[in-house]
């Protein structure tokens, strides 16, 4: 299997970039997130890479992160899921606001086009065990944003899921309350983490 390709990008389309290396130009498929990251024409690029293999399809795809291809590989390996509706999720959701959603049970939030809200569910069903305590309280879903671990699959419902849902009640997407609430003191009390959290939410932070 190719791990990454290292060379000259010789060319940048939507949906794909080509990377010259060892006199090749290896074709690879990739989201709109990591086209953003990539340097000029000409430049030195380095994409990590996963070669899909079905039947008569043979593709090679390329991702600027770790954390990007690792989303890929999961979204893939989903019942229903093919390359082409992992790229688009992708290119509408970076990897942390992917897992963030997935934790809170955001289903909504992974509806994008191409992807029906039965697929959505199935996602998100399916992947929701995927991430640790460990991917969420400081790595990949929390960005730096604050402490996500409550959400793992499996914990028993604290006073941040108790706020979590009040804040669903009014109306915020659970990956809008559950990125507001991982801002704040856990110890706080369930008011005191809605009224904490709306303060941010209404500041747009």
């Amino acid at each position: 299997m190719i791990y990454s390709v290292t060379g000259k990008l010789i060319c940048v389309e939507p949906g794909f970039a080509v990377v010259e290396a060892g006199g090749v130009g290896y074709r690879c498929s990739t989201t709109t997130n990591t086209l953003t990251k990539l340097p000029g024409r000409g430049k030195e690029a380095t994409l990590l890479t996963h070669l899909y293999l079905r039947e008569d399809v043979l593709e090679l795809f390329g991702f600027y992160t770790e954390e990007e291809l690792r989303c890929f590989r999961l979204l893939i390996g989903v019942s229903g899921v093919g390359p082409k509706a992992a790229l688009a999720i992708l290119s509408v959701l970076t990897p942390q606001k992917l897992m963030l959603a997935i934790a809170a049970g955001d289903a909504k939030a992974v509806k994008v086009p191409g992807v029906g809200p039965k697929l959505s569910q199935r996602i998100v069903l399916e992947l929701r065990d995927k991430f640790s305590a460990e991917d969420l309280a400081g790595g990949v879903a929390g960005g730096g944003g604050g402490d996500l671990s409550f959400l793992a699959a499996g914990e028993i419902p604290s006073a941040q899921g108790e706020a979590v849902a009040a804040l669903v009640s009014l109306g915020y997407s659970q990956t809008e309350a559950a990125a507001a609430i991982a801002k704040l003191d856990p110890a706080l009390p369930v008011d005191g983490l809605i009224k904490g959290a709306l303060k941010r939410l209404s500041r747009g932070v």
